[in-house]
């Protein structure tokens, strides 16, 4: 399971907006149909537990694990 560290580092890399921090990185992304993304980074060091990192890479992300991992 990736970390949270991996989540923010995968935003940072494929082109997010940090739009808010506070005791979360909030970052958004709106793709070429106008689709406006957002997902929230935990500042913890941790990994992602495995039912929240479905959600977070299916609902917030909309990508595949292999496009997740090659921008890590």
């Amino acid at each position: 399971m990736p970390s949270w560290r991996d989540l923010k580092r995968f935003c940072e890399q494929d082109g997010w907006i940090l739009y808010k921090s506070t005791d979360h990185d909030f970052y958004m992304k709106r793709n070429d149909d106008g689709l406006l993304k957002r997902t929230k980074v935990s500042r913890g060091t941790g990994e992602i537990g495995h039912v929240l990192w479905r959600i977070i890479l299916n609902r917030q992300l909309q990508v595949t694990k292999e496009y997740f991992n090659s921008k890590i």
